[in-house]
This record gives C-alpha cells, sequence and structure tokens, in this order.
C-alpha cells in the first residue's frame, strides 16, 4: 500500500474510530439491558462508600481490570481527528462556523483529558488499594470527586467538546439530504451527552449517533447550496 493511499485510509477510518470506541467504553459500563434500558433523566451519583468498597483490592485478586475509563482517555487524540475531518468538510461551506467549531473542540478536549485522566489515577488507585483501608478512602473519594471546585470546573470545560462537535454538525447543514442528516445525527448525539453527562445508557445512544453522524459526513464529497 502506497504512503498516499495509507494516509487516505487512516484519513477515514481514524474518525469513525472514535465512536466505536466510545459504544465500547459505555457497553463496559453497562452490566445488563435492563441497566440499559432504565433511561433515567437526572444522574444520581453512586455513594462514595460503594464505590470504594466495591473496587477496593479487585485488582489483587481477580487478575488485572479494564478500566472504560483509560480506554476513553487514551481514544482523545480520536476526537481531534474527527473533529478535523468535519471541520475540512464543513468549511467548503461556513469556513468561520467549522474554524471556531473546532476550535471549540480542541479546546473541550485538553479539559476532557484532564477530567478522564483524573478518573482513571481514581480508578487505579482503588482497585490496588489493601481493603482495610477502605473505610478512610472512602472520605478521600468523597472530597476529590465531590461536584465543586476544580472537579466541577474541569466537567464544565470539558463538555466544550461536545459543543463543538454539535456546532460543526450544525455548520455541515445543506440542501442535500446527507448533509442534513450528517448536521442532525451529529447535533442531536453530542446533545445527549450534554445534556445526561455521566448516564451511561444516554452517552450509549449518542455515541451510536455520533457514529451514524461520521459515516454521513464521510460521504459528503462537496457542500453546495
Amino acid at each position: 500500500m502506497s504512503l498516499a493511499r495509507s494516509r487516505a485510509f487512516a484519513s477515514a477510518a481514524l474518525p469513525l474510530l472514535l465512536p466505536v470506541l466510545l459504544v465500547l467504553v459505555f457497553l463496559m459500563h453497562l452490566r445488563s439491558l435492563p441497566q440499559f434500558l432504565d433511561f433515567r433523566l437526572r444522574y444520581v451519583p453512586t455513594p462514595p462508600d460503594v464505590v470504594v468498597h466495591a473496587l477496593a483490592g479487585r485488582d489483587r485478586g481477580a487478575g488485572r481490570m479494564v478500566d472504560p475509563h483509560l480506554i476513553a482517555y487514551l481514544s482523545l487524540p480520536l476526537l481531534l481527528a474527527t473533529g478535523r475531518m468535519l471541520h475540512r468538510i464543513a468549511r467548503a461551506r461556513r469556513p468561520l462556523a467549522s474554524a471556531i467549531a473546532f476550535g471549540v473542540t480542541a479546546v473541550g478536549t485538553v479539559y476532557l483529558g484532564g477530567l478522564l485522566g483524573m478518573w482513571t489515577a481514581f480508578f487505579g488507585g482503588l482497585v490496588h488499594l489493601d481493603p482495610r483501608d477502605a473505610d478512610g478512602a472512602v472520605a478521600a473519594f468523597a472530597a476529590m470527586s465531590a461536584p465543586r471546585g476544580a472537579f466541577l470546573l474541569t466537567t464544565t470545560l470539558a463538555k466544550l467538546a461536545f459543543v463543538g462537535l454539535a456546532l460543526q454538525g450544525l455548520a455541515l447543514w445543506g440542501r442535500d439530504a446527507r448533509s442534513r442528516a450528517a448536521a442532525l445525527f451529529l447535533a442531536v448525539g453530542s446533545a445527549l451527552f450534554l445534556v445526561f453527562w455521566d448516564l451511561d445508557n444516554w452517552m450509549l445512544v449518542g455515541s451510536l449517533l455520533l457514529m451514524a453522524g461520521v459515516l454521513c459526513a464521510r460521504g459528503i464529497r462537496a457542500l453546495k447550496a
């Protein structure tokens, strides 16, 4: 395979890999079909003592665990690849709006990396924790993961990554059916992330919509009024 063909293949495949991995991440969070079908309108955090006691020492007795947060964290460069691909398509119609959307995605990706890196560190530390020390870790975990201060700020700024994807979707809007489908899938999929943050089943549906939006966008050859 020539270098040009390899680059073309990577340019086409990498953006699609992001929603595929996001689907995998949320499937790993969901333990059963009834849990997936339990669509709630508000996120209720699991009590810190339940989280800590469930994870403490799990890496010792059951072999190494695969952390879905780590998969999402390592997938973040694909978010930039997806945003860049969408920008390259949408800039033919709305160059300024598309550039702004890509900038918002890039900024949000930075903060999303911080958020996922923090959760990966939490998870990695707890699974190695001696269960005898779990009670002392509950208060620390509760303080670090409380929705206030730096944690709340980082979470809020991380959402800009999906704001950017939604804006990029709107920049794709055109008269042809494919452009409109791509715009709707990307905008609605991103909106599900923003409205139902931390609700895994809603975010799984959002990932599937993002996948559909990327597939539609890949088929756009020219955006003409």
